[in-house]
């Protein structure tokens, strides 16, 4: 690049005054290109790379020498690059941003066209920053409590739609949706009032309670959480309230305080109310409304000071009107209610989640898996039954099976890719993504086992499917 890209009426004027002269600007020009922070790579017209500054080289690995004079076509058959931003740019003859990987980083690639007075393309500017680089930043800025606050009420207030991602114990967030969940458990957490939590199994309804937990005024407290769900009908009673000594056959000899007790003082998180036997519920109601206890076997009566935070995914209301669960305790417990949506009505926060979990399973494994672009589109376009908890569990599947560090989409169970072939696209490019991933994992397959038959088995579909698949496609072998 030289100095004929500045505006020859700028330039000119520059030189009338004396006040610079040619070599000088172009001096200038090299040095801001070469100080630049961002990577910055160049190319003619024709894709050859004539100009990398030294940040492209330190964010991405690649140097100078593997780029300049070659076409960028060959550098993505290389396998330096894996597609190149340049090359769109010149085909669109618009500015073009990608997720590029390069040598095992994530990065984001913006390539934009400098035209000529022709009107053609003289120059492609391609600017990298490194995705990891600004997650980790935002990271340590959300981090902060009293920022968490702030960008809360900045989302409220202004509505922004730009990346805004908060990490509270373990989640990551930037949706309107859940940032509202947050925003009313920060006001209810600095009150006593009854909350009761409801969404789907796998929410995140137990990192709502410690949230709220944290952020109340007996947070230095013990928070004890119990799963009513889980433990025996009958040894519930004696977990919650305790026993005295001889109450029952097999009781300690010295009696047992019960979890209200060890709660004393702080938080009691009733996980799945709606399992509650209704004989037990007459006992939890005189502890709401009484706050004293008495122990199985008990004589006396004994005061606690807690907080009740419960939740369900059951549908209390209509428990109550089949009286399998007690009106008034009902109302009791759900003086607050807070929903929290699941996460096929939260899109935008499937891609951070899955970045969040990915991130943590390489620091714990010592691994550098990372995601293929077309897996993080399977990830938005699929419902997530399961929810958070699902997708968890699927990044450490695909971390410790995956055979390659980078994570695609053969590496992805064939449900999700038959449940998002299934669904309707709402911008009308998933049905075309997932043809283009179809057509992809079939020739890779085919390739592979060169026939119809393993092929199809190894896809976990029919042959007369597979060969449907193909001639739709387009695809011959």
């Amino acid at each position: 690049m030289t100095i004929q890209s500045i505006h020859a009426e700028d330039l000119s004027e520059c030189m009338k005054l004396d006040r610079i002269n040619k070599a000088d600007i172009e001096n200038i020009l090299v040095s801001i290109f070469q100080s630049s922070y961002d990577g910055i790579f160049v190319a003619d017209k024709e894709g050859v790379g004539i100009m990398v500054n030294a940040a492209y080289s330190r964010i991405t690995g690649v140097t100078s020498e593997e780029l300049l004079g070659k076409n960028m076509r060959t550098v993505v058959k290389e396998g330096i690059v894996s597609e190149s931003v340049t090359v769109k740019v010149l085909e669109q003859r618009a500015p073009v941003t990608i997720i590029q990987s390069v040598r095992g980083k994530e990065l984001l690639v913006t390539g934009n066209p400098v035209f000529g007075q022709d009107g053609q393309i003289v120059y492609v500017v391609t600017n990298v920053r490194d995705i990891s680089d600004l997650n980790q930043m935002k990271t340590e800025l959300l981090h902060s409590r009293k920022m968490t606050d702030q960008y809360i009420s900045e989302i409220q207030e202004l509505r922004k739609r730009e990346l805004i991602q908060m990490h509270l114990d373990g989640v990551v967030a930037q949706s309107q949706e859940i940032m509202k969940v947050f925003h009313l458990a920060r006001k209810v957490a600095k009150v006593d009032s009854g909350v009761l939590i409801l969404g789907e199994s796998g929410v995140g309804k137990e990192v709502i309670v410690n949230y709220i937990h944290q952020e109340s005024d007996r947070a230095a407290k013990p928070l004890v959480k119990v799963n009513c769900g889980a433990i025996p009908h009958h040894l519930l009673e004696s977990e919650l309230f305790g026993y005295e000594r001889g109450a029952f056959t097999g009781a300690n000899g010295q009696g047992k305080p019960g979890l209200f007790e060890l709660a004393n003082g702080g938080t009691i998180f009733l996980d799945e109310i709606g399992d509650m036997p209704i004989d037990l519920q007459v006992k939890l109601l005189r502890v709401l409304q009484e706050f004293e206890i008495m122990r199985v076997g008990g004589t006396k009566s004994i005061k606690i000071d807690v907080r009740i935070i419960s939740a369900t995914h059951m549908d209390l209301e209509r428990m109550v009107e089949k009286n399998d669960f007690r009106r008034d305790l009902y109302y009791r417990l759900n003086i607050v209610p807070i929903k929290v949506p699941p996460l096929r009505d939260r899109r935008v926060d499937i891609v951070p989640l899955a970045f969040y979990f990915l991130k943590r399973m390489n620091e714990k494994n010592t691994l550098n898996k990372r995601f293929h672009p077309e897996t993080l589109q399977l990830f938005e376009a699929y419902n997530w039954p399961g929810n958070i908890r699902e997708l968890e569990n699927l990044i450490e599947r695909l971390a410790v099976m995956a055979d390659l560090d980078e994570i695609s989409i053969k590496d992805l169970p064939p449900y999700m890719l038959q449940s998002v072939g299934m669904m309707k696209s709402e911008t009308g490019k998933l049905k075309e993504t997932v043809a283009n991933l179809e057509r992809k994992m079939i020739k890779e397959q085919m390739e592979r086992l060169k026939t119809t038959r393993r092929a199809a088995e190894a896809l976990g579909i029919s042959q007369s499917a597979l060969v449907k698949k193909m001639k739709r496609l387009g695809l011959t072998f």
